[in-house]
């Protein structure tokens, strides 16, 4: 019998319509059912040998909260049944050893069935009693949630004890599933960093060594896209995050680890890289496992139906030479491929940035974005002026830093730009890579570019209430207001523009960050940067900036609150309680607009 082994997952809302994502043990036909007669049925893909669906949902009304469930071919698999025997949950009742019935259905021995023991039931039994999933739909005028994070390291603890703390996803399911009709978010933002391939539990490596000479490299990191597959069973069978995802719509981009750390930091480690005999299989995997578990979920309806990627995967019985074909023209040409998306939710506008594989790393002409994918910023940021009253631009990484740490990433571009000679372009090398200086301070003309961009969009007639610009990947929270220098040729905007940064959603924050990013924003700190600025003949960027909230360091997430051109903003911290349980705090909370 089929069986649901991953998900579902709620991806995209709108009024009327929506998408819901599957994996299935088989070919199939999905169908996602809804009380109200609304629903909609898709036959599953094969990539690698994985049976996948995504589901478009329609007949929906706006204003509404409907549960729904899954059918594969007939048989409901989700909700979940509790009856013994009976469990749609891959690796619970019933379900296949590896190298069984189930490994053959997907491809041969070397495939892997997900270990649900292992991914979920260190942290329960995986049967724990959730509400109905549901699909809420906005109604115009409508009050907006977004909540965002980054980073979070799934493996559950192997003694019950989590070393980094209790997961914010977690907590923020469980009071969600405690109080299901109050608060909620609209939409989970994850800006990165949502599995790591090079960062792999006990139970990961267990796996990896069923399967290869981990003494043989990459060693204990992930190689193919049957182990990347090990990471997303291992992330999204925790029973907590699969209700959670199930119920919440998500939007979701990749950052350094869903590939590998610091990826496309320079053209220097690119060719470093390409030299390996692991490393372009590990990225052709890594982008077809983004593309199927994450990026097709940020599409709309409309947009899955004009991509000729995902209409020729589905048209063929195997579909995995096409996108490992469409895999490796993004590597070989990174504007053959656009992962940045762009997502309206009434009058909030979501525009969220690949800062990742549109770089352009030829020293001589450095940019965070290339050329194509700078022109569909600019044009998903200025798009009808006056149609939103809050602009968010998601990228993985922080437009504004500390001020040391801008200085001296600018200051390292500088010098391996070769501006002080050829001895200093390899310190400045070896100084880029060692310690990850490669943010937007690193790109400085593409730093320049998103502040001109920035001012633009938040002045003039219909200027948005706000411009905000959302990232993580540095394992604090914080928030940063930029103020335009009379130099730069404008004014500040009318809008509030503000820099919001929020990481972990579950990692660890060693003393060595929180002792250096508190610095990073001092005084002192500060006047060391202009330093390392003069040294490096960096010329000033075009805004100054303040920390206006923060530094928080541990697991949390931010929640922005929009209706009309009101703004608020929250942070939360998972925090344990006495007699062990998690809970989020309230840290923070501000009124952005007046």
């Amino acid at each position: 019998m089929v069986r649901l082994r991953l998900g579902p997952l709620l991806r995209y809302v709108d009024g009327t319509s929506a998408t819901v994502w599957v994996e299935a043990s088989r070919p199939c036909t999905a169908k996602v059912r809804c009380a109200d007669g609304a629903g909609g049925e898709a036959r599953t893909f094969q990539v690698e040998g994985h049976h996948y669906a995504l589901v478009p949902v329609t007949g929906l009304t706006p204003g509404t909260t409907v549960p729904y469930e899954v059918l594969l071919d007939g048989v409901r698999v989700w909700p979940l049944s509790d009856a013994p025997g009976e469990s749609a949950e891959p690796g619970g009742s019933g379900a296949q050893e590896p190298g069984g019935p189930g490994a053959q259905e997907r491809g041969g021995p070397g495939a892997q069935e997900p270990e649900a023991q292992e991914s979920g039931s260190a942290r329960n039994d995986g049967h724990r009693a959730f509400p109905p999933s549901v699909i809420r739909t906005p109604a115009e005028g409508d009050e907006l949630r977004v909540v965002f994070g980054s980073c979070r390291w799934a493996a559950p603890p192997a003694d019950g004890k989590d070393r980094v703390g209790p997961d914010a996803l977690d907590t923020l399911a469980a009071r969600i599933a405690a109080a299901p009709d109050g608060e909620r978010p609209d939409v989970l933002l994850l800006l990165g960093d949502q599995v790591y391939a090079d960062e792999t539990s006990d139970a990961t490596r267990r796996r990896l060594a069923a399967r290869r000479d981990l003494t043989e490299p990459p060693g204990g990191e992930v190689a193919d896209y049957e182990e990347y597959t090990g990471l997303y069973y291992e992330s999204w069978l925790d029973p907590e995050v699969r209700w959670l995802l199930s119920t919440v719509p998500s939007c979701m981009i990749f950052d350094d680890h869903d590939v590998v750390d610091d990826w496309n930091t320079s053209a220097s480690w690119l060719a470093d890289m390409r030299a390996t005999d692991w490393w372009q299989e590990r990225l052709l995997s890594g982008l077809m496992s983004y593309w199927v578990h994450q990026h097709l979920g940020n599409l709309s309806p409309d947009e899955l139906a004009a991509d000729p990627v995902y209409a020729a995967v589905r048209a063929t019985p195997d579909g995995t030479g096409v996108l490992r074909a469409f895999a490796a023209g993004a590597d070989a040409d990174p504007a053959s491929a656009r992962w940045s998306y762009r997502r309206d939710f009434g009058r909030v506008r979501v525009v969220m940035v690949d800062s990742r594989a549109a770089r352009v790393l030829d020293e001589g002409s450095r940019a965070m974005l290339n050329s194509e994918e700078a022109a569909w910023l600019r044009e998903q940021v200025l798009d009808r002026p006056g149609s939103c009253d809050h602009l968010l631009i998601g990228t993985s990484l922080p437009w504004l830093l500390p001020h040391l740490v801008h200085d001296v990433e600018a200051w390292s571009s500088a010098l391996c730009r070769g501006d002080r000679g050829a001895r200093w372009a390899r310190i400045g090398e070896r100084l880029r890579r060692g310690a990850d200086l490669e943010h937007w301070a690193a790109f400085p003309d593409s730093f320049t570019d998103l502040a001109d961009l920035i001012a633009e969009a938040g002045s003039g007639p219909g200027a948005p209430a706000t411009v905000c610009v959302l990232s993580g990947d540095v394992h604090h929270a914080y928030v940063a207001e930029p103020a335009w220098r009379p130099s730069a040729g404008r004014g500040s905007p009318s809008a509030r523009v503000l820099q919001l940064t929020c990481s972990p959603v579950h990692n660890s924050v060693p003393l060595s960050i929180r002792l250096g990013f508190r610095f990073g924003w001092s005084a002192v700190a500060r006047a060391l940067g202009r330093r390392f600025a003069r040294h490096g003949r960096c010329s000033r960027p075009p805004v100054t900036w303040r920390r206006t909230a923060g530094p928080w360091f541990g697991n949390q997430l931010m929640t922005l609150t929009l209706k009309g051109r009101s703004a608020r903003l929250r942070l939360e911290k998972a925090q344990t309680e006495e007699g062990g349980r998690a809970r989020l705090t309230t840290v923070w909370t501000s009124r952005l607009t007046s």
